[in-house]
């Protein structure tokens, strides 16, 4: 018996995975029991230049009788389609498939999970929200048996390096984006990255996962890092606390106390005693809260072509070791209905620094609008300075933990204050 492998796409990842089919051979079919062979490799344009020696022979324009041949097929094109046409002809037919397009499964999940059901096939994505952390099979497998309250991650190495560079060098925004795509680490438009589009998607997979529902980009709250400055990487820092872009899935109720599960991704302050926090460069982390394992982290590296064709082989021989022993694709499993709650149902506590006039009653004021919201203040500093035009004053505050809604709307009246200058800086603090 030998298990049929289709490759769609030959870009970075798509090379490596080709690679490593080839050239460990030998030793993949020791650990899966049969082997398995790479049928071919399609492309667009079997004549383009490619980095590595991979034999000419294996590409093909013909995605569709590639797929038709395969046991295994392994998606690497990205985008929407052709990926996504491709795909649900290889589900329905009873191949399983392995991909990493973060994007297509965000937009269409439900859709392809149905296929894979109707096909009696697998649909796994290992590589599509960690590079080579193994969170999705620990999740999906390891935990199964737990309950778990909460996930919450690091998951886009290009806003990780950008923020731990402020934090460490007091560099400015646009100054370390610009490092960042000399590096490689950001691309020419950074917009999925920074924007938090790109951690967005991969919420949405690791909520879907955790809480056995289906979430998808529209229930997932998203913030980017743009306008976070080098004086509120400055001002984490005195505090003891990082700004780190987190994606944050959580079971929770709303202000009536109906359960649902709340997903959304935003810059955060946390203690530097959080693991998370020495979380350096372009790596990622996920961290996962359950009932009986308590807390767990998963650490490493999050993109690039070699860590990330590792979770697509992980999935590879996962799905071989199935199939040789007889067993099948047994499809996903139907998903549970889970309500998605808006970030307003979260409870958060916030940072707010303000720039006010320096004058009596001041304080009192911005108190009174916390205490009206039912807002608690754990902490506040105040540094005032002076200019030709009078007496300023920066304040910032720390809250206890409060529903969203609340403190948005404590915000928004302390805005409209004739002694607040400006509201310079909110940004949600996660942990005790």
């Amino acid at each position: 018996m030998t298990l049929k492998v289709a490759l769609l796409g030959c870009g970075n990842v798509g090379s490596q995975v080709a690679r490593i089919l080839l050239d460990e051979s030998e030793e993949l079919a020791a650990r899966i029991g049969v082997p398995l062979e790479l049928t071919g490799i399609a492309v667009r344009n079997v004549d383009a230049p490619r980095e590595g020696n991979l034999p000419r022979e294996l590409f093909t324009t013909d995605a569709e009788a590639l797929i038709d041949g395969a046991d295994v097929v392994v998606e690497l094109m990205g985008g929407l389609e052709p990926a996504g046409t491709l795909i649900q002809r290889a589900l329905r037919r009873g191949a399983s498939v392995v991909t990493g397009n973060k994007a297509l499964l965000a937009a269409r999940l439900p859709e392809l999970t149905g296929s894979a059901r109707d096909g009696g096939a697998e649909l796994l994505y290992e590589a599509a929200v960690a590079g080579a952390i193994p969170i999705l099979r620990p999740i999906r497998e390891s935990l199964a048996g737990d309950h778990i309250t909460k996930v919450l991650g690091i998951v886009n190495g290009t806003t990780n390096f950008i923020l731990d560079a402020m934090d460490t060098h007091g560099s400015q925004f646009d100054d370390v984006l610009a490092e960042a795509q000399r590096l490689g680490y950001a691309e020419a438009d950074p917009t999925a990255d920074v924007a938090g589009h790109d951690a967005a998607a991969k919420a949405a997979l690791l909520a879907s996962l955790a809480f056995h529902t289906t979430f998808n980009l529209e229930n997932v709250h998203c913030e980017g890092i743009t306008e976070i400055s080098a004086d509120d990487v400055a001002g984490a820092a005195e505090s003891g606390m990082v700004i780190k872009l987190l994606a944050i899935a959580e079971r929770t109720t709303d202000a009536e106390g109906n359960e649902g599960v709340n997903v959304r991704v935003h810059p955060t302050l946390l203690s530097r005693e959080h693991p998370l926090a020495a979380v350096r460069g372009a790596f990622n982390a996920v961290f996962v809260e359950a009932e009986n394992a308590g807390e767990l982290m998963f650490y490493g590296q999050g993109a690039g072509g070699a860590p990330t064709a590792s979770a697509v082989m992980g999935d590879v021989v996962s799905l071989a070791r199935g199939l040789s022993a007889g067993a099948g694709g047994g499809g996903e499993a139907q998903p549970r209905p889970t309500r998605a709650l808006g970030i307003e149902e979260s409870t958060t506590r916030y940072s707010i620094s303000l720039e006010v006039t320096d004058e009596t009653g001041v304080l009192a004021e911005i108190a009174g609008i916390f205490a009206r919201h039912g807002v608690s203040i754990e902490t506040m500093r105040q540094t005032v300075t002076a200019d030709e035009n009078g007496g300023h004053a920066r304040l910032r505050f720390i809250t206890h933990s409060g529903r969203e809604a609340a403190l948005a709307s404590t915000v928004a009246e302390i805005e409209q204050l004739p002694v607040v200058e400006t509201v310079s800086s909110v940004v949600r603090v996660e942990g005790k």
